[in-house]
């Protein structure tokens, strides 16, 4: 037997349409409460047209150091979740090595 879960996203718009508040549920959670969250980065792999389908949104109030937080750790699990996939494990001390640098240039960027 499978088991099938379903993930809902409720996206609020202001008035020039852009998001002001992001609510997610899922089904197999056991609760029926929304969450709220400041941010989603969905992507999808169309296997049709070899490309990648994506969905990127933040809330009008995401600070800029949330979405520096938020991009780099995504990018660290990115990488950890390619390493699952394949086996292949340079790629996460290469992508920690990346967002670390990149983390301390945009630390000093604020600074000038």
């Amino acid at each position: 037997m499978s088991k099938k879960s379903e993930i809902v996203f409720s996206i609020e718009l202001d008035e020039k349409n852009l998001p002001a508040k992001i609510k997610w549920k899922a089904s197999d959670l056991n609760e029926e409460q929304w969450n709220e969250c400041k941010s989603i980065m969905l992507s999808l792999w169309d296997h049709t047209e070899n490309n990648t389908l994506r969905i990127d949104l933040w809330t009008k109030d995401f600070k800029v150091d949330e979405m520096d937080q938020h991009f780099f750790q995504t990018l660290i699990t990115l990488s950890e979740t390619y390493k699952k996939a394949t086996g292949n494990d340079f790629i996460v001390t290469e992508m920690k090595n990346f967002c670390n640098n990149m983390a301390k240039r945009i630390s000093e960027e604020g600074k000038n």
